[in-house]
């Protein structure tokens, strides 16, 4: 199987043909959307952190919108920083450049303000914008794609239907010889030693009982009780009793496949196969960190609705409640409620979602990349100073 998709200058393949305003700090994100305002196809995203943090936090935070510039979705980058923030301008582009891509940065207080900044900004850009748009799609095999699987808002058909479902094109993929990345650490809790049975090696099972360990350990230090959050009001009103019982339903997304290793939030798997990745239970964070680590597609499923897209990556939503789907046919691009009604197994519900990622990935759009949904927030794990 193939898809037609773009070669990068690092061999990776991108579905999508994003120029990137990347703002290193809050300072510069007006700047960023400025200049991405006037350069049209030009995608800047709302980054509120990149000063004042220190040790893992600040290192999480690099590394994610690193990963966000190396992802292969994205053709181009002009970083944009004020000049004394944490997150380094110069550094920031010039990691993001040794996958070959067209990468620059400029200053704000270098280049004298707000008005100037953004019109050297949009000279920039609209200069890569042409340069893009003369790279052709190119058939390659199913094996470059990347998979990021989410839920969020679920209820009672989520666990049942919709999240089976995706552990039957999860196991797809990775048959194909693709990656698959299961995330939201926080709706492991109380299924984590069933995740850990289908670790590859002892030293992979140990790392994903140490995430959960200390996800719970973190809220514990706050002195608060983390089953106070989840299930979450929305997923108790849509028939979810225990955190148990969403984790139970959660996991299935992950299929039966091996998982091949634990990854820290934004980290890039290395090989193939089924990784985890140690991300919180919030929708946008979590598939922020997916992205950083390279998936090109993401599937989202849900029981309730949500509308949550991303800005470089299409999300295919997916849903077995057929009251939700009505009720958000704008939103959702697969009715999976036939599962529920008896009239589809959850192989073929699978299979479904598998050619809908297939057709994606040739460029079909999905409902929240035609509607301008663009979420972005990145995961913090301490305190700002």
């Amino acid at each position: 199987m193939k898809f037609m998709g773009f070669r990068r200058p690092d061999g990776k393949t991108g579905i999508r043909n994003h120029l990137l305003i990347l703002p290193t700090s809050v300072c510069a994100t007006t700047v960023a959307f400025n200049i991405a305002a006037q350069v049209p196809g030009a995608i800047a995203v709302p980054n509120q952190h990149g000063c004042c943090q220190l040790g893992a936090d600040y290192e999480q935070t690099l590394r994610t919108l690193i990963g966000i510039g190396l992802n292969p979705n994205v053709g181009a980058v002009l970083v944009v920083g004020l000049g004394c923030e944490g997150i380094p301008i110069q550094g920031t582009a010039q990691s993001i450049a040794t996958s070959g891509k067209m990468v620059e940065a400029i200053g704000i207080q270098e280049n004298g303000g707000t008005i100037k900044t953004t019109a050297k900004g949009v000279r920039i850009a609209s200069k890569m914008a042409r340069q893009l748009a003369t790279l052709q799609r190119e058939e390659v095999p199913i094996s470059e794609l990347s998979l990021g699987i989410e839920c969020g808002a679920s209820d009672f058909t989520s666990g049942l239907a919709s999240n089976p479902a995706v552990g039957v094109a999860s196991d797809l993929l990775v048959q194909a010889g693709g990656v698959t990345m299961l995330s939201e650490t926080t709706e492991f809790i109380g299924a984590e030693h069933i995740l850990a049975k289908r670790a590859r090696t002892p030293e992979v099972a140990e790392k994903l009982l140490k995430i959960v360990e200390v996800t719970e350990i973190r809220a514990k230090s706050l002195q608060v009780d983390l089953r106070g959050g989840q299930p979450t009001p929305g997923n108790i009103e849509g028939g979810i009793s225990s955190i148990e019982e969403k984790s139970l339903g959660c996991i299935y997304k992950a299929g039966h496949s091996p998982i091949e290793d634990v990854l820290a939030y934004g980290e890039s798997p290395q090989g193939k196969g089924l990784f985890i990745m140690d991300t919180p239970g919030q929708d946008v964070e979590s598939m922020i960190g997916m992205l950083a680590g390279g998936v090109q597609i993401l599937v989202f499923t849900t029981g309730r609705g949500t509308p949550t897209g991303s800005p470089i990556a299409p999300v295919i939503k997916v849903t077995a409640n057929g009251e939700t789907f009505q009720n958000m046919k704008d939103n959702i691009d697969l009715d999976l409620s036939s599962i529920i009604s008896g009239k589809e197994s959850i192989e073929e519900g699978g299979k479904r979602i598998f050619q809908e990622i297939l057709e994606v990935a040739k460029g079909k759009q999905t409902k929240s990349e035609s509607l301008g949904h663009q979420e972005f927030g990145i995961f913090r794990i301490g305190s700002t100073f």
